[in-house]
């Protein structure tokens, strides 16, 4: 009982957190006004976006571009989904952060802002933003200099949830359609999930709630079976790479065991570690010996993968 009254009094705090922080961060702004960087944001949709609310720039999905030193690139590619409970995005923990690991590793990494349930974006207009994200960097694949094959996506807690869904959900790609990027796949090649929030739709009072925490509890059971990533693991998801803290209390390290149990049932490779301590949202890491070590066991599976070898027929052509 006691555990689930702190893991409760957690996701409240949680909740408030990311309410109100949903107020005070900006939006990814589309420009090229940190291009001496090497960093610029796009917009996934030339016009308005589907389901589009308004045009204010919670409104507009985006991907930050991050690239590579020149001529470190490897041809492969990263997208990012930060999470922040579908409430506001952990953009620079579980996004800038990330994306200039991956850059250092070779990578041309692309962090996606994707539209918010706190400003009334239920699922599936995540899952869209999501599949379009992927699609654009397949699609741009010669622009991008990266091979359309080696396409990795990393969520972290909410956005956690959300690439597991982008590897359970994906959709083929039409070659008929008019859009160029709509013919490309959406099914991204390989996951990496941290701390992934898959139970948002389970059951219960231990935990956070995307049921409660956006007013559709009386729609709970059909949005949990259409949105839960556990339920929907096929041998066609993508290798993934997970980890968790056993003291994660707020989204609880079961949740993800279940998603890799499906992983595993359905003949997935997958690799998962479990880590003692840390709380939810640690990122790359906070100063605890053992979980600082992820992101080694990371590039470690990465490298397996093939993903940091250079892909000369790629990387560095015009």
């Amino acid at each position: 009982m006691r555990r689930i009254a702190a893991m409760l009094a957690i996701g409240l705090l949680a909740c408030s957190a990311a309410r109100a922080q949903a107020q005070k961060e900006p939006c990814a702004t589309v420009g090229n006004n940190n291009d001496f960087l090497g960093i610029q944001t796009v917009r996934l949709w030339t016009g308005d976006a589907p389901q589009a609310k308004g045009k204010a720039c919670e409104d507009i999905p985006a991907m930050t571009v991050f690239e590579p030193q020149r001529g470190t690139g490897n041809g492969s590619a990263v997208v990012i989904f930060p999470g922040g409970a579908y409430a506001h995005l952990a953009g620079n923990l579980e996004g800038r952060q990330v994306a200039d690991w991956f850059a250092a590793h070779g990578f041309r990494a692309f962090v996606l802002s994707y539209r918010l349930s706190s400003n009334g974006y239920l699922l599936p207009v995540p899952l869209l933003d999501a599949r379009r994200a992927i699609q654009t960097v397949r699609a741009r694949a010669r622009d991008y200099q990266i091979d359309p094959a080696r396409i990795v996506v990393i969520g972290f807690s909410a956005g956690g949830h959300l690439a597991a869904l982008a590897g359970t959900l994906f959709v083929p790609g039409n070659p008929e359609a008019e859009d160029p990027i709509e013919r490309a796949s959406s099914r991204p090649d390989y996951l990496v999930l941290g701390y992934p929030w898959i139970g948002a739709f389970s059951p219960g009072e231990a935990h956070l709630s995307y049921c409660k925490m956006f007013s559709v509890v009386e729609r709970c059971q059909a949005m949990g079976a259409a949105y839960s990533p556990d339920l929907l693991v096929t041998k066609e998801t993508p290798p993934t790479f997970w980890y968790h803290t056993f003291s994660d209390g707020a989204v609880p390290v079961e949740q993800g065991l279940r998603f890799y149990e499906a992983l595993v049932k359905a003949g997935v490779p997958a690799e998962a570690h479990i880590f003692a301590n840390g709380p939810h949202g640690t990122g790359l890491g906070k100063g605890d010996a053992a979980l600082d070590q992820w992101p080694n066991l990371l590039e470690s599976w990465l490298r397996a993968q093939g993903l940091l070898t250079v892909d000369k027929s790629v990387a560095g052509k015009p």
